[in-house]
């Protein structure tokens, strides 16, 4: 696998990360994942707007723009034969002595991996079960997708596999969160629900567009803080990601639910996979 570090192309075997960057000592660092489709990132600029809106509150600098990023990401799917993939763009703090002594990082290590893309067919239903690991709070004033990703990993060692479960936080106060790796939504009586920014959800950039496209269907959305028993006499329940898309649920907890044949997951997932085609067309 040939990746990308610090404007240079290097095989995945050889990068190599000094036990002095603070993204590996303090957990200083940010990232974001995405997918390409014929080599473009869907909601591209969103996914960078929010990389760089975490990176300006820790102080760490990003010395590429947004271009020379999207030139990279080009350059790996051409390196890959055309083959569309899976991202991670990471920015690292850099390296420094041991304390917190810097007050801007300015020498952060910038990687970008690719790897194969694996995803289900369109449709490919989960279910979910409610973890015991409480959702924590964020260290900021929102959650930013940071190296501190401890919560997130102890959530997954109560799950046998992702592929085809996802586990659902709560927060300590009860209110219904987030996926291990999505974001969750429910229909009830035509209407859009989704726990609020308030719960320390990371703001998912699919998330955002969900929203958008249930108000071009005129539905009411609700966002709030909601219980378990809410979430479990929904019409419909779907979790969405950048990679996975919208990914309709069959079951939460003991609860069945509608999956694929949801009416309004197909109007939405529909909607979504339009905008990705218009995308693709330019």
């Amino acid at each position: 696998m040939t990746c990308w570090m610090n404007g240079e192309y290097i095989k995945a075997e050889e990068l190599r990360i000094s036990p002095f960057d603070h993204g590996f000592l303090y957990g200083a660092g940010f990232f974001e994942t995405f997918r390409t489709y014929e080599g473009l990132v869907f909601l591209y600029q969103e996914h960078m707007d929010r990389l760089r809106e975490a990176l300006d509150e820790y102080r760490i600098l990003m010395p590429y723009t947004d271009r020379e990023i999207a030139d990279v990401i080009h350059d790996l799917h051409e390196k890959s034969g055309g083959q569309d993939g899976y991202f991670r763009l990471n920015v690292s703090a850099g390296v420094h002595d041991i304390g917190l002594g810097p007050s801007e990082y300015m020498s952060p290590n910038i990687i970008l991996f690719r790897k194969e893309l694996v995803v289900s067919p369109r449709g490919t239903e989960k279910r979910a079960v409610w973890l015991d690991t409480e959702r924590n709070i964020p260290e900021s004033r929102i959650r930013h997708k940071s190296h501190n990703f401890l919560n997130n990993v102890r959530g997954r060692l109560e799950l046998p596999s992702l592929r085809e479960q996802e586990g659902l936080f709560v927060t300590s106060e009860g209110f219904v969160a987030e996926g291990v790796t999505s974001n969750v939504f429910w229909i009830k009586e035509k209407e859009l629900f989704t726990p609020s920014i308030e719960t320390g959800i990371l703001p998912g950039i699919t998330r955002a567009f969900i929203l958008k496209l249930a108000s071009s269907l005129g539905m009411v959305v609700q966002e709030g803080l909601f219980t378990k028993g809410e979430l479990e006499q929904a019409d419909e329940v779907f979790v969405t990601n950048a990679v996975q898309e919208l990914v309709p649920l069959s079951m939460v907890g003991e609860s069945l639910l509608p999956g694929a044949s949801g009416v309004y997951y197909q109007k939405l997932h529909n909607l979504y996979v339009q905008a990705v085609e218009r995308m693709k067309e330019g």
